[in-house]
């Protein structure tokens, strides 16, 4: 079963930016599954990237915050298909208990602007890896 071993704990950094003050570990999909991410010490993150506009209703850390940072960091680590990022993020606000339009607004929003990032993330990655 889809779950989280640990809460979150972070420490503000400055500029809206938070660091993982404690690894934490989410199961994917069904139980058994060895299907693990860990987030470790030290990862960055500005927890759900919501347009300032929006923070009203979606601020951005609420009930989906720990969901938010593994999606952060498994759109920094690009190790698997960016839909495939996209689907863990909505099965952890679900496991979070995030309420279902909640979920499936964010969800929505992410799959129609998490380009962005992810290109961003994938220029970040071929530059650390030596490329041009």
């Amino acid at each position: 079963m889809s779950s989280f071993t640990d809460p979150l704990v972070v420490k503000k950094l400055k500029n809206g930016l938070w660091e993982t003050a404690k690894e934490f570990e989410y199961h994917v999909g069904v139980e058994g599954s060895e299907n693990k991410i860990k987030v470790p010490v030290g990862f960055t993150t500005d927890f759900a990237s919501i347009p300032r506009l929006f923070w009203i209703i979606y601020p951005p850390d609420g009930q989906y915050t720990q969901a938010a940072v593994l999606h952060d960091y498994l759109y920094n680590i690009q190790d698997r298909p960016r839909a495939t990022a996209d689907a863990i993020f909505l099965e952890a606000m679900q496991v979070l208990g995030v309420p279902w339009i909640r979920r499936k607004i964010i969800y929505r929003a992410v799959r129609l602007f998490g380009w962005m990032p992810w290109n961003n993330g994938a220029r970040k990655k071929k530059k650390q890896q030596g490329g041009k």
